[in-house]
């Protein structure tokens, strides 16, 4: 006998509801209650920064404003995203204990289901390391995975069709010609069901496609179900908080204060840095080559979620003359940090990047 599988489709709902929806339900779960997945779609356009990510940076707050589309920052790592009704939102919700501790080990696992349906479908999907979705080379889906109180939460998306156009015009570029080199990359290395099969299948096919592939995949017995009061609740909590502007704008971190005077020896530098698992920004203020401050942020995924800010503590002092990636090795084991396709050398290069390459920050 499989365990249940509670299902929760949605249908369309308002884009705080989109995303609150799997922060409630984790919040809400007990250490031994059933798996669920949420099945939902937003009735309008919106755009969604990862975690860790610095939002004034990535988006053009100013256009979406007038625009108005809202803009949501998720409790998951990864990029900012933007989203419509051409997307179904897979959600998996499942206590700590029943999933895979590592974040390699649950792309594999839950990925899989999506796997099967997209080939059921004609489409060649594969996952590409560490948590894209590619067709022929095309990414054509990513996910994320964050623990959210005592759950895994693991989400991502059937992406039926984009308007590549608004997701360039969403993104802060540094000038409109990079914009339209942008909107280019994505036609090209962004696929879509409606680009691969000419067509969007009707929702009900492509849902119980999706069923029952992750019966098989996951071994659990999927069941319609609907949100409890208990759930609706934290939902309820976490659409205030994600609508707060304070948790938008970078919830509880540090910044440096704009008027700081830079003198001898004393540096304050900025850099971005791409790694295998994703765009690392840092913010360094360094005196004769020892880090006083750091703040990192960026579009990649961290294990556990608030890990990011324990390793930008750990960084203090730290010795940017002397091998910085074996200590930052060894301040990453000890926090027993997750940072997938991140290494303590992506992270070295990243702060060395943002000195002055004659080496008067020492």
């Amino acid at each position: 006998m499989r365990d249940p599988l509670r299902v929760i489709d949605l249908g369309a709902v308002p884009a705080l509801r989109s995303q609150a929806v799997y922060h409630g339900v984790a919040a809400a779960m007990a250490p031994h209650a059933d798996p669920v997945l949420i099945l939902v779609g937003t009735s309008e356009p919106y755009v969604c920064v990862g975690m860790h990510q610095n939002v004034d940076a990535e988006v053009d707050l100013e256009y979406c404003a007038a625009a108005g589309l809202p803009v949501l920052r998720r409790n998951v790592g990864g990029g900012a995203v933007y989203l419509d009704g051409g997307q179904i939102f897979f959600q998996f919700v499942m206590p700590v204990d029943r999933a895979p501790r590592r974040l390699e080990a649950m792309y594999s696992f839950f990925v899989a289901p999506v796997l099967d349906t997209y080939h059921g479908l004609g489409i060649p999907a594969r996952l590409r390391p560490i948590n894209d979705i590619h067709v022929n080379d095309r990414k054509i889906g990513g996910t994320g995975a964050a623990q959210i109180e005592d759950a895994t939460v693991f989400v991502g998306s059937f992406l039926l069709d984009f308007d590549t156009q608004a997701m360039a015009r969403c993104l802060k570029v540094s000038s409109e010609k990079f914009r339209d080199k942008l909107k280019g990359t994505l036609d090209d290395y962004l696929t879509t069901v409606r680009r691969e099969l000419g067509h969007v299948p009707p929702r009900e096919e492509l849902v119980e496609r999706f069923l029952r592939a992750t019966a098989e995949r996951l071994q659990l017995q999927p069941r319609r179900d609907a949100l409890r009061p208990d759930e609706l609740a934290q939902i309820q909590r976490w659409e205030r908080q994600l609508s707060d502007p304070a948790w938008l704008h970078q919830p509880g971190r540090r910044r440096f204060a704009n008027a700081v005077k830079i003198t001898g020896g004393v540096y304050l530098g900025e850099s971005a840095r791409k790694a295998p698992g994703g765009l690392v920004r840092a913010r360094v203020l360094v005196r004769d080559g020892i880090v006083i401050d750091v703040q990192l942020s960026g579009d990649f995924y961290c294990l556990p979620h608030d890990g990011l800010a324990a390793l930008e503590l750990a960084l203090r002092h730290l010795d940017l003359r002397k091998a910085p990636a074996a200590e930052i090795e060894t301040r990453l084991r000890r926090l027993s940090l997750d940072l997938p396709g991140v290494t303590a050398a992506d992270i070295a290069s990243t702060l060395l990047d943002a000195l002055p390459r004659d080496g008067s920050a020492w």
